[in-house]
């Protein structure tokens, strides 16, 4: 029991006004894709990508790999795989859901100042294999974890970060030239948004709507 009682005096107490704020970061947390042009002080985003590092990670493997894009040609390689990918998307729409697809804005890339891309390292040397034998995907899920936690830090500092998904993953990893054996993640715009929300997007524009634990929740 000693052990049991250092951990409660050495530990902080997340008290009701704590736990009342970290519910509104949940609540506050958005895909923001309306941003300011105002730059991201880069030991701002050290400091983001630090606490990033602090996601668990499959035998504390720590598999992301950061990739700031600051290249022109680099982001136009991106953009021009969004504008064919988004497109495609377009055309693959229902007619009584094109006219509403088309006036949403999907994407940041020409406001955001920061671009970040987010990869796995497939089979990283730290970490030792733990955990991966039977779930090798647990690094790609690591990775994401990182993103959320970055997510949820760039929040509380006032930025906004915005997941571009319509994108070919192999246009993007080639455009970037990362090393072999990285697992592309997710394409990211960072930066101060615009205006602020209480409801996502596009629950607002009539897209769709957040629905509660109950409808995702099975028992046995």
């Amino acid at each position: 029991m000693a052990g049991a009682d250092n951990c409660i005096r050495s530990a902080p107490l997340f008290d009701e006004e704590f736990r009342g704020e970290l519910l509104a970061l949940f609540q506050w947390r958005r895909d923001v894709r309306h941003f300011r042009r105002d730059p991201v002080p880069m030991a701002l985003l050290d400091a983001l990508l630090e606490i990033a590092c602090l996601a668990p990670s499959v035998g504390l493997s720590q598999p992301w790999r950061f990739v700031t894009v600051e290249d022109a040609a680099r982001r136009a390689a991106v953009r021009a795989s969004f504008e064919r990918c988004n497109a495609e998307a377009l055309a693959s729409q229902p007619g009584n859901q094109a006219g509403l697809y088309a006036r949403l804005k999907l994407a940041g890339l020409d406001q955001a100042p920061c671009h970040l891309a987010v990869f796995a390292e497939s089979d990283p040397q730290q970490g030792h294999g733990l955990g991966r034998k039977t779930m090798p995907q647990t690094t790609a899920y690591s990775a994401v974890m990182a993103v959320h936690t970055l997510w949820l830090a760039a929040r509380a500092e006032g930025l906004g970060l915005g997941w571009v998904s319509i994108l070919d993953p192999e246009a993007v990893t080639a455009a970037l030239d990362v090393p072999d054996g990285w697992l592309f993640i997710g394409y990211f715009c960072l930066g101060y948004p615009e205006d602020c929300h209480d409801a996502p997007e596009l629950e607002r524009k009539g897209w769709e709507y957040r629905r509660p634990a109950a409808v995702a929740r099975l028992r046995r």
